[in-house]
């Protein structure tokens, strides 16, 4: 390739991202028009409030930048996986994260999130509370959108968290925090992966020895991938009906009067219908398997097994995700709009429609133009993913909130997410024979004497190059042409070379750059997003006293 061939590639492709870069933001200059119409629209008959319209943009912020980082943990081990494109990925994340938002998203919500302040602090100040709110969203919504720059998953539900907490103790100081609750809060950084990761390696573990270490692998795939989908499909429904139909649930119950006549289902109930779905299902994959009758005796026929559940399940971890944490975008914003409508601080606040739908639609928008980034990152940059890890880890994400639900302990559906990534990764450099050990020592070795093979060939090569010309006679040259060949044939084994190693290193190995990345993000997530609250807080206040 000429010098020219190479900078006028590199032109035509710098002018391809700046146009993609301009659709982008003609469509988020779209959407925040949107916004804009639909809060100055919804004051009815009150007087203009600058607040609830700067509000409403921050939310819908907040919004974009959840669904441009955390819905790529629903969906990224199935890309990784290809059990879904990126692009099916992103169709079916968004119709069901915003119609989890709408169906199940509840007709109140609270207004400060799980409870970190005491809003009698404030004092019945409402234009202190209002700011802290904006503060809240702002800064959240910064850090998630710095974190997704720099492809690492993060909770949303801390961001919030952290810029609801820094904003009270700017407002009202240190004591207006809860600090019990936050920490029950913090100790989810370790709960949540550890118990993610616990159960996704056990899941993994659980399939390879049912099915993979047999030497019939298509009889132990007949029997147990239907045990498997239905174990699935009980955590999933009991994890839906606990989490994605709560703030529904007296509705449901209004049509079902069978149900107890209770707020939310207890775990009894959603387990109930986990067991009726489970059954049903069950029954449904083993008649499906038994007429399979070309399946090859290997791991990857049992691994392509579990494709279509892994097509379920992204679309059920979106649906939950979009009816919780749309909660992270519009609480804040729907308590600007109580405290606008009433004059007033409440705990809980009813959720107009158009905060709803800045909130569901934000979600979507964010995650069509920016989750392919983060998507990928966790699909196919932590470690390298099948459908049984996909699999595993997706039981994982459901089990685990369901189990911590029950003994009251607090989680991150992103930690458990990218917890589960890591053990199943780890997982796998336990379970490496020596075999395969020896057979990387050995892979490296040869990449080393290769190494030094080309640094040799090129040494020789430089030192007839650099002879006086009246020293080049015929032999010289004809060296010379050799050398050159025996240079490009030897890159071209190294290059070979350097890819059985890598992926030999792939195989093995959790990203440890990747891991230390992600780690570091999860723990400063809260104290940065609490301390650029605080600073936006401050901010507001000097402009508007």
């Amino acid at each position: 390739m000429s010098m020219f061939s190479f900078f006028q590639e590199m032109e035509d492709a710098a002018e391809s991202s700046s146009k993609g870069d301009f659709v982008k933001f003609g469509i988020i200059i779209i959407f925040m028009i949107s916004v804009l119409i639909l809060s100055y629209n919804s004051m009815g008959e009150l007087p203009t409030n600058a607040f609830l319209v700067i509000a409403a943009l921050f939310g819908a912020y907040m919004a974009m930048n959840i669904g441009a980082n955390d819905v790529a943990n629903n969906v990224g081990p199935a890309v990784g996986s290809k059990a879904l494109t990126l692009g099916g990925a992103i169709v079916i994340a968004g119709i069901f994260e915003a119609g989890g938002a709408f169906i199940a998203g509840g007709d109140v919500v609270g207004t400060i999130k799980k409870g970190i302040i005491d809003i009698d602090a404030f004092g019945g100040n409402t234009d202190s509370f209002i700011w802290a709110m904006m503060a809240a969203l702002l800064a959240a919504g910064l850090w998630l959108n710095l974190a997704t720059k720099f492809k690492a998953p993060v909770s949303t539900t801390h961001a919030i968290v952290g810029g609801v907490m820094g904003a009270g103790i700017a407002a009202g100081g240190f004591g207006i925090v809860s600090w019990p609750t936050m920490g029950k809060i913090a100790s989810s950084w370790v709960i949540s992966p550890v118990l993610g990761g616990i159960i996704a390696a056990a899941f993994l573990y659980s399939i390879k020895k049912s099915m993979v270490f047999k030497d019939d692998k298509v009889k132990a795939g007949k029997f147990w991938v239907p045990v498997y989908v239905g174990i699935m499909t009980w955590a999933f429904t009991t994890y839906l009906t606990l989490k994605g139909l709560k703030k529904i649930w007296p509705s449901i119950v209004d049509m079902l009067p069978f149900l107890p006549d209770e707020k939310k289902p207890s775990f009894m109930v959603a387990a109930i219908f986990g067991v009726v779905l489970a059954v049903v299902v069950f029954i449904l994959v083993k008649n499906s398997m038994a007429k399979k009758t070309n399946l090859e005796n290997n791991r990857h026929s049992i691994n392509a097994l579990f494709t279509v559940p892994l097509i379920f399940a992204p679309a059920l971890l979106s649906l939950a995700h979009g009816a919780n944490d749309v909660a992270n975008a519009i609480g804040p914003l729907a308590a600007i709009s109580d405290a606008v409508n009433t004059g007033g601080i409440s705990a809980k606040a009813s959720i107009p429609i158009w905060v709803m739908a800045v909130g569901a639609l934000g979600i979507v928008v964010g995650l069509a133009l920016y989750g392919p980034k983060l998507i990928k990152t966790v699909g196919s940059e932590i470690t390298e993913l099948d459908q049984m890890r996909a699999f595993s880890i997706a039981m994982a994400a459901a089990i685990t909130v369901i189990i911590a639900s029950q003994l009251g302990l607090p989680v991150s559906s992103t930690h458990i997410a990218i917890g589960g990534i890591f053990g199943v990764g780890f997982l796998r450099e336990y379970l490496q024979d020596h075999k395969e050990v020896i057979k990387l020592d050995e892979e490296e070795l040869k990449l080393e004497k290769e190494e030094n093979k080309l640094e040799q060939y090129r040494d020789n090569l430089q030192e007839l190059l650099d002879l006086n010309d009246d020293k080049k006679d015929k032999k010289v040259y004809k060296d010379i042409g050799k050398l050159y060949e025996m240079v490009e044939n030897e890159e071209k084994t190294l290059e070979e070379e350097q890819r059985i190693v890598d992926k030999l290193h792939r195989k093995k190995y959790v990203k440890r750059d990747a891991f230390k990345k992600i780690i570091m993000a999860w723990i400063i997530t809260v104290p940065v997003a609490a301390t650029l609250s605080a600073s936006i807080y401050f901010m507001i206040r000097g402009m508007m006293l």
